[in-house]
């Protein structure tokens, strides 16, 4: 079937952005890609997918706003709970055993995520014997993630959140209201180191006890999809733990052999030692 004119549009400006600054969004899921280069055209004020190419080619400002719509950066604190119950109840008890641990959370986003894993590990005792990275290919969601100020109007969701996910305090606890937000504790701030790093063109992070990537590959078609899964099994240490986010499954992708469930409905996963 012949491709529409937005579809070639849309494969020119990937690959454009690619060559130009190394981002690569050409195994991104097209229909998400469309979706969101139709918003940032209309909200970037262009009237055509062309014409958003050629503003951003030669104008890095222009690149920067388009990949805020590219890189979608909304997130919240302890997102889907029932996730972070089931780290409570069958992940810690593993990480316990370890003398020192090393986290992956991959596409963090605006840091919810990652700050909710430093807030879990701080009740579990476990925080202080944790290297905790978090990386993301969009520069400015990572230094608003490093700031950990978020609005006071989303606390509310937060605390429900955490209250459902096993949470052993009270949230407030956990943050000063100032500058306008809610700014996080400076021992979680430090705790997390936030760093530049893409599932499309990049190698293996470190080696991990823990890998948490959610909501982020459901953007992939399926190539890139087995890639970073492929990235995740490679930095895994033996029996290591995959979170993955509620829409996203290993079924199917090329790696379904090389876990097990661990809690299926929370799309928990163990990596299965190597055949002998």
């Amino acid at each position: 079937m012949a491709l529409s004119v937005t579809d070639i549009e849309i494969r020119l400006l990937v690959q454009a952005v690619y060559l130009r600054y190394g981002h690569d969004f050409r195994d991104y899921a097209q229909a998400s890609l469309k979706r969101r280069m139709s918003q940032a055209q209309q909200r970037m004020g262009v009237a055509s997918i062309s014409a958003l190419q050629e503003r951003v080619l030669h104008d890095p400002q222009e690149f920067a706003q388009l990949l805020q719509y590219l890189t979608v950066p909304v997130s919240e604190m302890f997102r889907d709970p029932g996730y972070f119950l089931a780290l409570r109840r069958h992940v810690i008890p593993v990480l316990r055993t370890y003398a020192s641990l090393k986290i992956w959370v991959a596409g963090c986003s605006t840091g919810e995520e990652p700050y909710s894993l430093a807030i879990l590990l701080h009740e579990e005792g476990l925080l202080d014997r944790t290297i905790l990275y978090a990386t993301d290919i969009n520069h400015a969601s990572l230094e608003k993630a490093r700031q950990g100020i978020f609005a006071l109007d989303a606390i509310q969701g937060f605390t429900r959140n955490y209250q459902a996910s096993g949470g052993q305090r009270s949230f407030s606890d956990y943050y000063t209201a100032a500058y306008g937000g809610a700014v996080l504790d400076k021992r979680l701030r430090d705790a997390v180191t936030f760093a530049d790093h893409s599932l499309a063109t990049d190698a293996v992070f470190s080696e991990t006890q823990l890998v948490s990537c959610r909501n982020v590959l459901i953007y992939f078609n399926r190539n890139l999809q087995d890639r970073a899964l492929g990235l995740f099994h490679e930095s895994l240490m033996h029996r290591g733990f995959l979170g993955l986010g509620s829409r996203e499954t290993l079924d199917f992708s090329a790696y379904a052999d090389r876990f097990e469930p661990v809690s299926r409905p929370d799309r928990l996963y163990r990596r299965l030692p190597e055949a002998g």
